[in-house]
């Protein structure tokens, strides 16, 4: 939704130095709602077949792990 926003802003700021005496940027916020409410809508009408559900672990648990070995300790060696 962010970048659509962005975007709208940008080509108002952009039609308004442009058309400077036909565009007002100071009733520009019902363009702004609209491009929110059809990002809103597109993304809650999309289809969701092939979308990972992120509620799901995609890798099953590691197995726990196994006791390591003592280290080798070879009698006269240092101790």
């Amino acid at each position: 939704m962010g970048p659509a926003v962005l975007i709208t802003i940008g080509v108002l700021f952009l039609l308004n130095q442009l058309h400077t005496d036909t565009f007002n940027f100071s009733n520009t916020w019902p363009f702004i709602l609209i491009v929110i409410g059809t990002v809103l809508l597109g993304s809650a009408m999309a289809p969701m077949t092939g979308h990972v559900d992120s509620t799901i672990s995609p890798l099953p648990p590691a197995p726990p792990a196994a006791p390591s070995a003592p280290p080798n300790i070879v009698p006269g060696q240092g101790q």
